[in-house]
């Protein structure tokens, strides 16, 4: 898809046009003295929602995961 180019004098003159294009997947850049300023864009659906426990029998902690650090790892840290 490619991005269209409009300079903000066309893109306020043309504003309801543009939105109903770009709800149809169109996306443009807003240009200013011909450098790019803003760019126009459809927004996403949202993504879903989490589902708490959806990780279930995924995630695994290791038993000794609270267990102190040996002791040359430590000296890394000081």
């Amino acid at each position: 898809m490619a991005d269209n180019k409009i300079n903000i004098h066309e893109a306020k003159t043309y504003f309801s046009k543009l939105v109903a294009r770009v709800n149809d997947g169109e996306v443009f850049i807003i240009a200013k003295a011909g450098k790019p300023v803003a760019r126009l864009v459809p927004i996403k659906e949202k993504v879903s929602k989490r589902s708490p426990g959806s990780a279930k029998n995924k995630v695994v902690v290791a038993p000794d995961f609270n267990a102190p650090l040996p002791e040359e790892l430590l000296k890394e840290f000081e």
